[in-house]
């Protein structure tokens, strides 16, 4: 379709959205670049994983984002919206592994059809930043950042107890680990004890933590889930010397008064002190390696029995000088406080099982008895008996007991000293699959660690064209060595993290191809922070910690200036659709296809579900999230085709508010491509009647003319405020729709009204432009001939004088008695004024159309009476 001199009647979105699309695209509407001359602002939505297709969460996420950068665009701003591929990660690895090709074909042949789906839905992305992070032009400087903090201390590897998922068979980070199983299959997370690398988060905790504050545009709920997650804690350590040797023992507790129970020390197998006696006690060696084998083979950290070995060495109590037995106890290995903690048996159910079990003593060397605590007797050098008492103690208080136990007893004497402890853990960034950044580190075969040079720089991940077999890489990176002023070292096997990526792909935005850095930092200083990200509240503890971890780290590099990455977050909800399965006969659920399901009523009228294909009746598992398992995905592409993307755009925003769940209900999608057919019918029987140069007296408006210029600019008020401020985008629709509806209500008499009709028309299809911007730029360029230069669309400007502000009394309108309406007048007006507003009402014009007014009842500025035949 290339011309559109005869404008057809019937709403076309098959022929006018590729018709738009091109003049887009070939003019480059969507390109920008820094302007200081220009408000800037950088709407980003979370980018997307290339799986194969979009599904609806992904089109309500990018239209949502989509909207809001039409709408600052046509405020006259700088608008950049970039769009990328997550393109690293497990899935393509396992598509590659089953269909027998290689993960970078699999994950180019997605990013293709996602990307055309992409631009079905008229997204305004400036494609010529788009990045892919699976290419070296990218991870080039995630390497060459990571050897930077490496060389700073902020990256360290080491042995350690990390959390494996079995089905994966990766390591995963506290963040990935959802109700004890992994974050993407479910499988039940196991522990494992192998070499990773870290980056210290830890270092970063109280900042992240603090600087909640200054998110004053993020949700509450997001925010209150990152101070749960980063979890400030004030712990007491207490070091304890061990008996015969200058080391010490820290305890770290935030219960300190436990010391007055404890009868032995509970260590973890993989705390430092059991590093230090392993290599000489071949009997612990080997319990410890039996503690390894058992956390691989259990499905689940919970299942783990309690198994222990005495260390044969002593802490001495600090109060008593009693000896304490120093145990290793393998429970230890999930406790979120400490990897040392006092043992209270007769406080701690676990403690006194495991006690038992290994024949310690129960009893406290602390007895409370008659208000007063004493000890029991023991040996100082000389053999003489002593008997300490703790006579301050006597007759206070629990609270008051421990208080005085820490602060006159333990604290005065430099025993015990106040610490502030995280929940957050240091980031696990190894991962143990090929399909990943390589990580730019290299061991000698003495051990040595050295980060490869910027001049080696990147690393490129080796290609896999058949079968991934991640062994094979790992014996690869062996065979072929990288050397380093002649010494041979040997490449690191594991991969980075995919949150890697994620975690500052969107500063690459700003100028992906600058390649002297990490950013051009005048573009950063122009662009960031990020005006409004968009995406999934399920990335609260994941995601969006590490991104505003990333940031500082940035930022204290000297690459950009701002000690936040995001000004205002907004979190979409879910989209949801009809699901129905049945049992099968090995007692699995099979999910059907709604669309092959009939719903048919029984005898007592009740609605039963029936799989069109077997006639078997289904059960309906409601409205829940869309997904292939349970095949209730509705494909974007079949709606797009039966509908148009401008249909589906604005159902989408209509259906919901943004951040509750959405209903996928086709009844709804119908009913908006209605209101579009008739808003276009609406235009097309008024263009021939335009009086294109001609301008409206606005002081010769009538009070009918002024009551709809005066609705009209209210509309353009409310709905710039639900967008910009309160981002409510379906009421901002619903006051669009009243405004349409009352304008078709409008009889058209004189020129005057023709042009105020075209003007209410020319408002509203600039309001709907963000929502429905094929549509709009169709209309707006071809019909009704308000097109600027280079298709720059201009928000309409509220006039405030266009408001009547005169209109205090509400006068209540009847018909043959009843109540009909009410509307806002004049108490000025007169009777026959009052009747002529009200016979332009729509609840008053479907009575007085088919029937004469009888008789007139008036009661002034209350009520107006009209008694039809």
């Amino acid at each position: 379709m290339t011309t559109y001199n005869n404008i057809d009647e019937i709403y076309q979105p098959e022929q006018i959205e590729p018709y738009v699309q091109n003049i887009w695209e070939k003019n480059n509407y969507f390109k920008v670049t820094e302007n200081i001359n220009k408000e800037k602002y950088y709407c980003l939505a979370m980018l997307p994983y290339p799986s194969g297709n979009l599904h609806m969460g992904h089109v309500r996420n990018y239209t949502i984002s989509d909207v809001i950068s039409r709408y600052h665009r046509m405020l006259g701003k700088n608008v950049l919206q970039p769009m990328g591929w997550d393109a690293f990660g497990l899935p393509a690895e396992e598509a590659a592994i089953k269909n027998n090709i290689s993960p970078k074909t699999w994950t180019y042949q997605n990013i293709q059809k996602m990307k055309k789906q992409l631009k079905l839905l008229g997204f305004s992305y400036d494609w010529s930043r788009e990045i892919t992070t699976c290419e070296s032009s990218f991870y080039h400087w995630e390497q060459w950042f990571f050897t930077k903090l490496y060389q700073s201390n902020l990256v360290y590897k080491k042995k350690s107890s990390v959390n494996w998922c079995p089905t994966d068979k990766t390591v995963l980070a506290n963040e990935q680990i959802i109700n004890g199983c992994c974050w993407r299959c479910n499988t039940k997370v196991i522990l494992k004890y192998i070499s990773q690398w870290f980056i210290r988060t830890t270092k970063y905790a109280e900042e992240l933590l603090n600087d909640i504050k200054y998110l004053t545009q993020w949700p509450d709920k997001v925010k209150k889930m990152q101070k749960n997650w980063i979890g400030r804690m004030e712990i007491y350590e207490i070091s304890l010397k061990i008996l015969n040797s200058t080391e010490k023992i820290i305890i770290q507790t935030n219960i300190p008064d436990e010391i007055i129970n404890t009868t032995y020390i509970s260590i973890s197998p993989f705390h430092d002190f059991v590093q230090k006696i392993i290599k000489k006690r071949k009997k612990i060696k080997k319990f410890i390696q039996n503690i390894c084998n058992i956390m691989q083979k259990k499905n689940s950290i919970n299942c783990i029995t309690t198994l222990g070995i005495n260390t044969n060495q002593y802490a001495i109590h600090p109060l008593t000088k009693a000896l304490l037995p120093i145990w290793i106890n393998n429970i230890l290995l999930i406790n979120d406080i400490s990897d040392a903690i006092f043992s209270t048996p007769i406080n701690n159910k676990n403690d006194f099982n495991f006690a038992t079990k290994y024949q310690i003593k129960k009893q406290p060397k602390f007895i409370l008895y008659n208000k007063k605590y004493t000890c029991n007797q023991y040996k100082t050098k000389n053999n003489t008996k002593k008997i300490l008492y703790i006579d301050h103690l006597n007759d206070l208080k629990n609270k008051q007991i421990n208080s005085t136990i820490i602060n006159k007893i333990l604290k005065k004497n430099g025993i015990a000293k106040l610490n502030v402890k995280y929940k957050l853990k240091d980031w696990t960034v190894s991962r143990q699959r090929y399909w990943g950044t390589p990580i730019p580190m290299l061991t000698n075969k003495k051990g040595k660690i050295t980060p490869i040079p910027d001049n080696q720089l990147p690393l490129i991940l080796s290609e896999q064209k058949n079968i991934v077999n991640f062994q094979h890489t790992k014996n690869q990176n062996k065979i072929h060595p990288i050397y380093i002023n002649g010494k041979k070292f040997f490449k690191e096997s594991d991969t980075f993290d995919t949150f890697m990526e994620s975690s500052w792909y969107y500063i690459r935005y700003i100028s992906p191809k600058f390649n002297t850095g990490i950013v051009d930092k005048n573009a950063s200083n122009y662009w960031l922070p990020i005006d409004q990200y968009v995406g999934g509240i399920e990335h609260a503890t994941m995601h969006l910690i590490y991104i505003r971890f990333y940031h500082k780290l940035l930022r204290d590099f000297g690459w950009v200036k701002t000690d936040e990455p995001i000004k205002q977050l907004l979190c979409q909800g879910m989209v949801l659709s009809n699901a129905f399965y049945y049992i099968t006969h090995d007692n699995k659920k099979k999910w059907i296809d709604p669309k092959f399901v009939q719903i048919k009523k029984n005898t007592i009228g009740e609605k039963v579900y029936i799989h069109n294909i077997t006639q078997k009746k289904l059960i309906h598992a409601g409205m829940i999230k869309m997904s292939k398992s349970k095949n209730n995905g509705i494909e974007p592409d079949i709606m797009i085709k039966k509908y148009g993307a401008d249909t589906v755009r604005l159902f989408i925003m209509f259906a919901a508010p943004v951040e509750n769940s959405l209903e996928w209900k086709e009844s709804g999608i119908k009913g908006i491509h209605r209101f579009l057919q008739k808003l276009w019918k609406l235009i097309y029987y008024h263009i021939n009647n335009i009086f294109f140069q001609k301008k409206i007296y606005l002081k010769k408006l009538t009070i009918k003319q002024q009551q709809i210029r005066s609705l009209l600019h209210k509309t353009i008020a409310k709905v710039s405020d639900d967008i910009e401020r309160r981002k409510t985008f379906n009421t901002a629709i619903s006051e669009i729709m009243k405004c349409v509806n009352y304008i078709i209500q409008q009889t058209i008499e004189n020129e005057q009204d023709y042009l105020l009709v075209q003007e209410a028309l020319t408002i509203i299809i600039k309001m709907l432009y963000p929502f429905v911007p094929h549509f709009s730029f169709f209309i707006l360029k071809n019909m009704l001939n308000t097109h600027t230069e280079n298709g720059e669309i201009l928000w309409p400007k509220f006039d405030p004088n266009a408001i009547i502000t005169q209109f205090k009394t509400k006068i209540i309108i009847q018909i043959n008695g009843k109540i009909r309406c009410r509307i806002s007048t004049s108490s000025s007006l007169s009777k026959e004024q009052i009747v002529n507003l009200a016979k332009l009402e729509p609840s008053i014009i479907k009575y007085t159309n088919h029937a004469k007014i009888k008789k007139i009842i008036y009661i002034p500025n209350k009520i107006l009476n009209l008694v039809l035949y």
